[in-house]
């Protein structure tokens, strides 16, 4: 497809600044897109040696977990990918992994983190392998649908520690001093996906970039108060302009008083510095590396993290509960009761998850263990996803592919005989797949309808 002429002329424009940009348009519509994957190493330490049939590659410079593939395969009847082992993600966008390592290298001690534009999860899957472990990890999404596949994904992955939420940035201006790191991932005029996406060609137009810069303005307005003094706010887009980019930086910098922040890159061929500017920033072309357009920067807000104020919250209660909790309840988790659903998050963080209940629409208050009716529980999904889980607290039986490819579909599956009645945990290759609940006669399949496999091939 051709790329729009005004397009061309404005990556024309950058080459004039920076020569490497040249080739950028040649790239983008002669050239097809990688295909890599990020592996969760909470769920398996040990990266394996294909994924879906497919062999696994050579690694992503800046990434550990990430590896490339040489072309992509049906990742939808692949059950590790419904287990949380592993996301489909751009090479480039891992790049953030080894942002937030740089920047908590010597923090011994979980923290808390926004990503404020987060669906699908991709970012934010890649920032809870990185943080510090046990922080709190907060991913929101303006948009309705959205947000639920952000829930999904979240869930899959399995980290304990996480709050999903939705609505405007705006709301989250009100939580003055709350997170040591936010990333805003914003939402951008997408020049950086014109290689794998039609549609990224089809929108664009000047005042596109126009709307979006003006946007995003708006947005890091909005987060800059709920970061700490000392702490650090990532900022990244998809695209290519100078006005979504390093114009907003300097937005950052000139208006709201941020400090420009360098990441270190030695060994990482191929990736860009700011164009026409001295700020730190990073540019990912994939005519210069094996991944799509991306642009990040860091910025840090003035002050110490040490001083910052600190509002104090009051210790968490015991939640009245007119049930018994059952012994897979994780015993690292408190509960957290919401209308029909039990959730579980650490008590560390049990306070500012209430502050955050109570300020924004917060749609996964932590882990969700159950679904309650009257004094029964029937065990959720995220509780069978969830690295919290207690394995040997409940039945296990192990299935092979195609059983397990039957209960994905939500198809009824038949159990061995001798599987004790109710609730079982089914495992494929060793690691949680979902619930069924053994009858005797039959098993009711209790994999999450909106997530069932149709393909059937």
């Amino acid at each position: 497809m051709p790329l729009p002429q005004l397009f061309v002329d404005e990556i024309n424009e950058l080459a004039v600044k920076e020569p490497r940009v040249t080739g950028l348009i040649d790239a983008l519509g002669n050239t097809a897109p990688s295909v890599s994957v990020r592996f969760n190493r909470a769920k398996s330490p040990v990266i394996p040696d294909s994924v879906a049939g497919e062999n696994v590659g050579s690694p992503v410079p800046w990434c550990a977990a990430g590896r490339y593939l040489a072309s992509r395969p049906l990742f939808t009847l692949d059950p590790a990918i419904h287990q949380g082992m592993y996301y489909v993600q751009d090479a480039s966008s891992m790049f953030i992994s080894h942002v937030i390592d740089s920047l908590t290298r010597d923090i011994d001690h979980p923290i808390a983190y926004l990503d404020a534009c987060a669906a699908p999860g991709g970012k934010t899957t890649a920032a809870i392998d990185a943080l510090p472990e046990g922080s709190l990890v907060v991913a929101n999404e303006w948009d309705y649908r959205r947000a639920e596949i952000l829930r999904e994904n979240i869930i899959k992955w399995g980290y304990p520690s996480t709050v999903v939420s939705r609505g405007d940035t705006r709301r989250y201006s009100k939580l003055r001093d709350t997170f040591d790191i936010i990333a805003a991932d914003v939402p951008c005029s997408g020049e950086g996906m014109m290689r794998k996406d039609t549609e990224a060609v089809d929108q664009w137009i000047p005042a596109l970039v126009e709307q979006c810069a003006s946007r995003q303005r708006e947005i890091v307005d909005n987060l800059w108060p709920a970061l700490k003094p000392g702490g650090y706010l990532i900022y990244s887009t998809c695209t290519f302009n100078r006005a979504e980019n390093e114009e907003i930086i300097d937005y950052l910098i000139d208006n709201l008083g941020a400090e420009s922040v360098e990441i270190p890159t030695a060994g990482f061929d191929g990736i860009l510095p700011g164009i026409d500017t001295s700020r730190h920033c990073y540019r990912f072309m994939p005519h210069l590396v094996d991944g799509e357009g991306l642009f990040m920067a860091v910025v840090r807000k003035p002050g110490d993290t040490s001083s910052s104020r600190r509002e104090k919250l009051k210790e968490p209660k015991p939640a009245k509960l007119p049930f018994k909790l059952p012994e897979w309840f994780p015993a690292s988790l408190v509960a957290m009761p919401d209308g029909d659903t039990l959730y579980g998050i650490s008590r560390q963080w049990k306070p500012l998850v209430d502050k955050l209940t109570s300020t924004v629409d917060v749609l996964m208050p932590g882990v969700e263990i159950a679904t309650v009716k009257g004094r029964d529980l029937i065990p959720a999904q995220g509780l069978a996803m969830s690295t919290a889980l207690e394995r040997g607290t409940v039945p296990e039986v192990e299935v092979d592919r195609d059983t397990a490819l039957t209960y994905l579909r939500r198809d009824a599956i038949t159990l061995p005989d001798g599987t004790p009645r109710g609730h079982i945990l089914l495992t494929h290759n060793t690691i949680p797949l979902g619930w069924v609940k053994n009858l005797g006669n039959r098993s009711n399949n209790l994999y999450p309808a909106p997530w069932r496999i149709l393909r059937r091939d």
